[in-house]
């Protein structure tokens, strides 16, 4: 049987998303064709063409999209949240969520990001720039002593560091024993904790 997700609720192009996604990130992208993505949400691989001009475009809507969406939501939550260390807290927890529910993604960007075209791939790397850019200034709000000129460096490699932390997720998640809330509060936790180790470094 083909492997439609229960989702044939979600829009077509949706379920194409999510099942070249899976494929991607279980084989690779270049050890999957077009028939076989077709066939896990049930349409010919040439209906695919309806809705994507191809492989390649499918590649980029799933990482510009998602490099989009974790913008967009990050300055979302810092932009509701009372004061900088509420901003710290929902920014955090938006990619622990990330990287719990969305492992696929990971998986393509630490891998297939390289088979973009180099317009998208510019693409997706300024939007990542204005992804970290924001951590790094709630991150400095939120830990005075990452405010000064000259933790500004600490500050952003600690960013950077959490980011490879959290985003660790698709080799351990299924691994650790944990279930998925107790592992979203350990990762939350090692996050706040890295940047509080951060910020005491430079006080």
């Amino acid at each position: 049987m083909p492997n439609v997700p229960a989702a044939s609720a979600l829009p077509r192009r949706d379920q194409i998303r999510k099942e070249a996604a899976r494929l991607f990130a279980a084989r690779g992208f270049l050890g999957v064709g077009v028939d076989e993505i077709g066939k896990a949400v049930g349409i010919s691989g040439p209906g695919l063409y309806r809705h994507f001009a191809g492989k390649d475009a499918m590649l980029a809507d799933l990482l510009i999209g998602i490099s989009e969406r974790l913008l967009e939501e990050g300055r979302r939550r810092a932009g509701e949240a009372e004061g900088p260390g509420a901003a710290l807290d929902a920014l955090i927890g938006g990619h622990v969520d990330f990287a719990l529910d969305d492992r696929d993604l990971i998986i393509l960007h630490d891998r297939e990001l390289l088979h973009l075209k180099e317009e998208d791939r510019r693409r997706v790397r300024r939007l990542q720039r204005g992804y970290v850019e924001l951590w790094v200034e709630v991150v400095r709000q939120a830990f005075p002593a990452l405010a000064a000129a000259d933790a500004e460096p600490v500050a952003r490699t600690s960013v950077h560091a959490v980011f490879g932390l959290l985003n660790s997720t698709p080799h351990s998640a299924d691994r650790s024993p944990l279930p998925r809330d107790g592992m979203a509060a350990l990762l939350h936790t090692l996050a706040q904790g890295a940047f509080a180790a951060a910020a005491a470094r430079v006080a």
